[in-house]
């Protein structure tokens, strides 16, 4: 069984704890730098005081994730029960998997990346670093998702597509064409948000 704190105390992490717990290991508490928050061991600081455990990021923007990865700690990965995962699939250290996620055969996952409830990712599809899927995205077969960037809630990304990284992909929207540009993109089919 594996001892684990959560570093990040708000809702993302109260839903870790929960998968943490539902994969039959232990949450030991949280760690946030809100220390107005109840219920905290201490602050993000303090994780060296705890040597000998797991820790996992449960803090959704991807620049936060990226940079307290960079701590000397052994970091946890969580994979909640009702995942399906391919057993030729490869899943990064630090990596979040929610209920019901699936990823299949040949893809791979980096590190520290959050796959939410319900979301896929097909076949050969490569997710870099601190990427995040949010619910019920779909990620067609053979897909490329450079670091940092988040498929927002319910949105589709055609077979054979490349994202670059630091990229957000508005809730609902479907990818047909390559994104070699970062920047938001939104709409059917997904296109640049230009800021007027």
């Amino acid at each position: 069984m594996s001892k684990v704190i959560i570093i990040g105390a708000s809702g993302h992490g109260r839903v870790i704890a929960d998968i943490v717990r539902a994969s039959g290991d232990e949450v030991l508490g949280f760690l946030d730098d809100d220390l107005s928050l109840t219920n905290i061991l201490g602050s993000v600081a303090d994780s060296k005081k705890y040597p000998n455990l797991e820790f996992i990021i449960g803090i959704g923007n991807a620049e936060i994730r990226e940079k307290i990865s960079r701590l000397p700690l052994k970091w946890y990965t969580a994979i909640h029960p009702t995942a399906v995962i391919s057993p030729t699939a490869v899943i990064g250290e630090g990596t979040v998997i929610m209920a019901n996620s699936v990823i299949n055969n040949g893809a791979s996952v980096g590190r520290h990346c959050i796959l939410n409830t319900a979301s896929v990712v097909e076949h050969d599809s490569i997710l870099f670093d601190y990427v995040h899927v949010s619910v019920g995205a779909k990620l067609g077969g053979t897909v490329s998702i450079g670091k940092r960037t988040w498929v927002g809630i319910g949105a589709v990304v055609s077979n054979n597509i490349f994202i670059c990284g630091d990229c957000i992909i508005g809730a609902g929207s479907v990818v047909v064409k390559d994104i070699n540009i970062p920047g938001t993109y939104f709409g059917i089919p997904a296109k640049l948000h230009i800021k007027e």
